[in-house]
């Protein structure tokens, strides 16, 4: 059969390996449990603005269906491959599943760089690749949602092209839309959000106070740039951000909200007024209290986890720190939130947006967050008491639940035939 291969995908399944030790599962559960259901991968062809035609090569990984339809983001980056989807889609089931919602994992991405292309050069590709996903996409069999480089626009036109096909509106078909065809207000926000909420619990227990603590945080996109703005609101003292080109240091706290501002405008964080510049690899081993990668996976390895110095590593991303690096950061006594947990805020509202499409009835933006907050504190209180009970990682304790929740539906409803 198909085999997954890279990095990320070793690392997820290393992660999964862990976890299924720790909790006895026989080979059977394990091997349906770790593999991926299905996995497509197409050729995207696009007319580009010259007139040439270009293909791109694209992919979607189902991970399992037992729990409800898959849910997963959809991202576009010259890096996307096979490997590192399927590892996506698999930290998406056990975030789903963690966080108790009627989902299995799944992810997309069409491997690009919408940084050189236009706007109507990622429009075609965009419906195009819909085009040739349709046979495994529906809002009960697979939704789709923004993630690195696709944004509400993107969901719009997916959700137009299936919709055409279908001859009626189907918002459902995906989350994280314009909030006029169907979206829900505040999932633009939710991710970096539910970060924000993670850290308020992990700081009440651990008895330190929010006010005047040192953030840096790496990736000021949707995600860094809203948690940043929370923390800088509340009081905190974010001192350094990064994103894909330069970073920016200011020991006595960054204006977020300008710091937005000149990005937004520039398309940088690089040359914001009064600050110093900083590589991403050197705001990862910067002293501060908390440190929240919100880039790409694989940030924290072997070779930098023990020049860390924060106190809590908030995972806003996926995947940013390896086995080999939690080894590393576990003796050191860094507090870590982990993904699956920490960034499991966008899932949760595109949950909540998922059920007002198909009720036709929508949510105001406070009962929203409160119902966001509700969820995800929960998930952290079920993962902290797993992690003092056992003594186990903060890691093992979310995955553990996660893989358990997933491993015992697909118990129940047995093998077929």
């Amino acid at each position: 059969m198909q085999t997954f291969t890279g990095p990320t995908y070793e690392m997820a399944v290393t992660q999964f390996d862990i976890a299924a030790e720790y909790l006895g599962l026989n080979q059977e559960v394990r091997e349906r449990t770790r593999v991926p259901k299905r996995a497509l991968i197409v050729s995207v062809p696009t007319r580009m603005d010259d007139g040439r035609v270009v293909m791109f090569p694209g992919f979607r990984v189902q991970h399992n269906l037992s729990l409800g339809p898959c849910k997963g983001g959809l991202r576009y980056s010259p890096d996307v491959d096979l490997g590192e989807v399927a590892a996506l889609a698999m930290w998406m089931s056990w975030k789903c599943a963690l966080v108790g919602l009627p989902y299995g994992g799944a992810k997309g991405g069409v491997c690009c760089d919408p940084s050189q292309m236009s706007r109507g050069e990622i429009q075609r590709m965009t419906r195009r690749f819909t085009q040739e996903i349709l046979p495994l996409i529906g809002p009960e069999v697979d939704i789709m949602a923004p993630d690195l480089g696709t944004n509400e626009q993107t969901m719009a036109w997916i959700m137009d092209t299936y919709s055409v096909q279908m001859g009626h509106a189907v918002p459902g078909i995906v989350t994280g839309k314009p909030v006029t065809i169907g979206g829900s207000l505040g999932r633009r926000e939710a991710t970096g959000r539910g970060v924000f909420y993670c850290m308020q619990e992990a700081l009440q227990l651990l008895d330190v106070r929010l006010e005047g603590l040192r953030i840096a945080v790496q990736g000021f996109g949707n995600v860094g740039g809203t948690c940043a703005s929370l923390l800088h609101a509340a009081g905190a003292k974010v001192i350094a951000v990064s994103d894909i080109k330069s970073g920016v240091l200011c020991r006595d706290g960054l204006n977020v909200p300008a710091l937005r501002r000149h990005a937004s405008e520039t398309g940088s964080v690089a040359g914001f007024a009064d600050t110093d510049p900083i590589s991403n690899e050197e705001l990862l081993t910067l002293e501060c209290d908390v440190l929240v990668p919100a880039a790409i996976e694989r940030q924290i390895t072997e070779a930098n986890a023990a020049k860390l110095r924060c106190r809590i590593l908030a995972e806003a991303a996926n995947g940013p720190t390896t086995p080999e690096a939690d080894a590393v950061l576990d003796g050191n006594g860094i507090f870590i939130i982990p993904d699956v947990l920490c960034n499991a805020g966008g899932v949760i509202v595109s949950y909540f947006e998922w059920v007002q499409d198909l009720q036709n009835y929508f949510w105001t933006e406070e009962e929203v967050n409160s119902r966001l907050r509700e969820i995800i504190t929960r998930a952290f209180h079920a993962v902290y008491q797993l992690h003092t009970r056992e003594h186990i990682s903060m890691r093992l304790a979310a995955l553990a639940l996660g893989v358990r929740k997933v491993a015992e539906a697909k118990t129940l409803r047995g093998l077929f035939p």
